[in-house]
């Protein structure tokens, strides 16, 4: 707990990284709080949500226990040479990618701050990428009840609570299922997020009765279009049939 804490978090944000149920979240900070490792208080931005900080005796706490993982860590790796250290090292990345790979949901949320999160991020995304910039008004209409069915669906994958990339659908009667907002945070890349969420659409709209996806996009977006390049016929769109 004094780890995830850190430097300050949002309870909230705690709950999601540790999986834990609402009415349980307080219970782990019962016990550094009182034992003076630990302050929960209202945010000074928002007196809503209540922000755990690390004390003074709680970063002395943390640090000792850092010291003696890493000291752990050495005694474990000292019969180990050099290159025999570099091949343990690349194999925890791995190790650790798929596992962050595994923690991440996919989930439909039409009315969330995680969807206008993700929205902010994908129009923010395109008008970095264009030099006249980017007008969320000229592009294909994806707002509210365009977002809920009958008429579409937004997915969000989380990771430890926090969202890492978005997908939606809209539907129009006799028409190929419309992809859009096909997106993931830079640090999340390499996950295969995309592509789950690509399955994930897919299965969606063939659910719904569709039995071609289409993708309208920027060949300027190259890293939006890979997952597409293999299944999908492309002209000025992606096109799949399902």
């Amino acid at each position: 707990m004094l780890w995830e804490i850190g430097r300050g978090a949002d309870v909230r944000e705690l709950r999601g990284r540790l999986d834990l149920d609402p009415g349980y979240v307080s219970r782990p900070l019962r016990s550094p709080e009182a034992a003076g490792l630990v302050t929960v208080a209202a945010s000074d931005d928002d007196r809503r949500v209540r922000v755990a900080e690390l004390t003074k005796a709680g970063l002395r706490e943390r640090a000792e226990l850092d010291d003696r993982a890493d000291q752990a860590a050495a005694s474990l790796l000292e019969p180990l040479d050099a290159n025999q250290r570099r091949r343990l090292v690349t194999a925890m990345k791995e190790v650790d990618r798929m596992l962050t790979a595994a923690l991440v949901t996919i989930t439909p949320v039409p009315d969330h701050e995680h969807a206008r999160y993700c929205g902010d991020f994908y129009f923010a995304a395109f008008d970095r990428r264009f030099e006249q910039g980017f007008d969320p008004a000229r592009g294909i209409s994806a707002e509210g009840d365009r977002l809920r069915q009958p008429a579409g669906l937004l997915l969000v994958a989380d990771l430890r609570g926090s969202p890492v990339g978005c997908g939606a659908l809209r539907f129009t009667p006799g028409e190929p299922a419309q992809l859009t907002r096909m997106w993931v945070t830079d640090e999340a890349r390499g996950l295969g997020i995309g592509r789950r969420l690509l399955g994930e659409l897919e299965s969606r709209a063939a659910a719904n009765g569709c039995d071609t996806a289409r993708l309208e996009t920027s060949q300027s977006l190259t890293e939006a279009i890979e997952p597409f390049n293999d299944e999908y016929h492309a002209h000025h769109w992606f096109t799949k049939r399902l």
